[in-house]
């Protein structure tokens, strides 16, 4: 099957041009089986989405079409993470961004979802290797890593692949859309049928085979930007003042799942399950 696995939409970012409606139809005309939903820091598209997909005149647009619902999640010392949780499982928890990496491992596999490096040799501001304070040691524990961007160059693609063969970890693609001119520039093929989120991981966990291809777009002057000092530090002083702002009730929402008696208990059923199955 294929799939963009990086798509932005009108419904859930700020900076997409793009509705879910439109990723519909231009995919199922380029041939696609479906795209995945990855919002920043937001399951607004996601919920958008929910509500439109049992609508009747979308039963026939729909046969044969999946969308996946993650996020792009901003954590404080990785860059961008791509999140893939179970069927029907938001956690307003990450509509708060700036959560550091070694935590956000363990909220999204206690709850039996997959995770990986977006664009990790991308713009500075917000690519794992970017980031002289990440700990390179939870590569390992990721569980695939983006190793082609259409909106990167063919040298950071080429790194993120040499990364994601170092680690082991299975190779995904995605356009990062956030403008209709970049629809169908990447694909994943995914040797499974997926018709869910639930699929996708058991293929993630099951190791079948990934395929990422694409081609990568012109270099923009927003994208020189993200790239200048001046781009990288204020984009981080944002990111990291947004996070320590509202860090509070990051802390608060991460307590109130990990110690309540029932969440409790669902994050380490939920961890030793996922941990038998990948050794």
């Amino acid at each position: 099957m294929i799939f963009d696995l990086h798509c932005h939409t009108r419904e859930g970012s700020l900076d997409s041009k793009v509705s879910i409606l439109k990723y519909i139809s231009e995919y199922r005309k380029l041939g696609y089986d479906g795209f995945m939903i990855c919002d920043h820091n937001s399951y607004r598209g996601c919920h958008v989405w929910d509500q439109l997909k049992d609508l009747p005149e979308l039963e026939e647009d729909l046969k044969g079409f999946t969308v996946l619902r993650g996020m792009e999640y901003d954590t404080k010392d990785a860059g961008h993470v791509l999140v893939v949780m179970p069927d029907n499982m938001y956690f307003r928890l990450l509509h708060v961004r700036g959560m550091r990496l070694r935590k956000l491992i363990h909220l999204v596999h206690s709850c039996g979802g997959v995770l990986g490096l977006a664009h990790p040799f991308g713009a500075a501001s917000s690519s794992a290797m970017g980031f002289t304070n990440m700990d390179h040691d939870l590569i390992e524990e990721l569980d695939f890593i983006e190793v082609f961007n259409t909106c990167e160059s063919e040298l950071s693609n080429y790194l993120a692949g040499e990364l994601a063969a170092k680690f082991g970890l299975p190779g995904i693609a995605g356009t990062d859309a956030h403008r209709e001119e970049y629809i169908g520039m990447a694909c994943t093929e995914i040797d499974a049928d997926i018709r869910c989120n639930d699929d996708f991981i058991k293929a993630i966990i099951d190791g079948v085979s990934f395929k990422a291809s694409g081609t990568e777009r012109e270099e923009t002057r927003s994208g020189k930007a993200k790239e200048h000092w001046t781009g990288v530090l204020g984009y981080k002083a944002y990111n990291r003042g947004i996070g320590k702002v509202r860090s509070i009730h990051r802390k608060l929402g991460h307590y109130r799942l990990t110690h309540t008696s029932d969440q409790a208990h669902m994050f380490k059923k939920k961890w030793k399950e996922v941990k038998k199955e990948k050794h």
